[in-house]
């Protein structure tokens, strides 16, 4: 039975089957209390975190969110059952950790990791045609760097120990929420910050986010789900096989949200989302360049780190400060706009990750 899901997660149908359960699960996330059209948003997520445990004191954002918790457990159980948890690291950990910084910079400019751009679309919002397409922008720009002999260089074997260390910082942000839950009407419970309104305070129950996301996170370590990565094979090798998971994401999370009454069509006025295109693009230029020179989208990286991946690790860790660095300094977008200084940290960051790619680039 264990050899036949192996070999069934490896074909263009189980790839399907993993979209499409994604696709089902989030918009019912949504139903079940998560923000509208952000049932999953890996990037948005991190950011409510790294509020809930003081980073920023963006006050609508703060909360430990149980998916990203369940997304590297599920890793976790899924690599260890078929014995792929392979400890590693070395592979230039301080670029993916800057790069970590600038995909969250980017995504929080436009309001959404790949995952929630798709999911956006799916729920009508108009304003994620400029995400998406300055998502697949980014990722163009980072296959020219790849074919030009880009690389971080190789990983090495490196103690179990090492492997564990994201996992057991999910487990203790678990242990944080049980031991310090939030109390009715009240912004902080022992050490944890908590929404009182906006996006952070919508969620679904915690054992029921827990439970859909460790079954996500197992699922996508089977079958290397990633979005970054669908788009990037693509474009490279014309490969649609992780492209028809995300085809399938879209098409699922479409039906799923209209038998939900939850598709809304739209530019204006969309939950959590502004209408300035070209910082909309603009910004997940950025998210995508990065994702592709440090190797996955969010996701991918959060399944990576569940299965040993210390480099990958460095980058989730990454995000967490980028979110932090977003709200501190007035980078972050509202749906009243970008930040005041979004527009010059998108900037900076295509110039850092130009930088990047130019200068790591092996010669023949």
């Amino acid at each position: 039975m264990q050899k036949k899901l192996f070999t069934f997660f490896a074909t263009r149908l189980g790839i399907v089957t993993v979209g499409a359960i994604i696709g089902v699960l989030a918009p019912l996330l949504q139903k079940l209390g998560n923000p509208p059209n952000m049932g999953v948003c890996v990037a948005c997520f991190q950011r409510d975190i790294a509020g809930a445990i003081g980073l920023h004191r963006f006050q609508l954002a703060q909360y430990i969110r149980p998916e990203i918790i369940g997304f590297v457990f599920g890793s976790l159980i899924a690599a260890y059952s078929y014995k792929e948890f392979r400890p590693r690291t070395g592979s230039a950990p301080i670029v993916r950790f800057i790069l970590g910084v600038f995909a969250m910079i980017g995504a929080l400019v436009f309001l959404g990791c790949p995952w929630r751009a798709f999911l956006r679309l799916t729920g009508g919002d108009g304003n994620a045609l400029f995400g998406i397409a300055g998502l697949i922008f980014g990722i163009w720009i980072g296959t020219l760097f790849l074919r030009a002999g880009y690389n971080l260089g190789r990983s090495q074997p490196t103690y179990a120990s090492v492997g564990w260390i994201i996992p057991l910082i999910m487990l203790g942000l678990l242990c944080l929420v049980i031991v310090f839950p939030q109390t009715p009407g009240q912004d902080k419970s022992g050490i944890l910050f908590y929404s009182m309104k906006g996006p952070g305070s919508m969620h679904a129950p915690l054992l029921v986010s827990l439970s859909f996301s460790i079954f996500i996170g197992f699922l996508a370590q089977r079958s290397r789900f990633c979005t970054m990565g669908a788009i990037r094979d693509f474009l490279l090798f014309k490969q649609t096989h992780l492209l028809s998971g995300v085809l399938a994401l879209a098409i699922f999370s479409f039906i799923t949200n209209l038998i939900l009454g939850q598709f809304n069509p739209g530019f204006e006025k969309q939950p959590i989302a502004h209408s300035m295109q070209l910082w909309n693009f603009g910004g997940m230029v950025l998210a995508g360049l990065a994702f592709t020179l440090a190797g996955g989208c969010p996701g991918r990286q959060l399944f990576l780190a569940g299965e040993g991946d210390a480099d990958a690790g460095v980058f989730v860790l990454g995000m967490i400060v980028g979110a932090a660095i977003s709200h501190n300094f007035s980078l972050a977008s509202s749906p009243d706009g970008i930040g005041q200084y979004g527009a010059h940290a998108v900037i900076i960051g295509l110039m850092v990750c130009l930088f990047v790619g130019f200068t790591m680039r092996k010669k023949s």
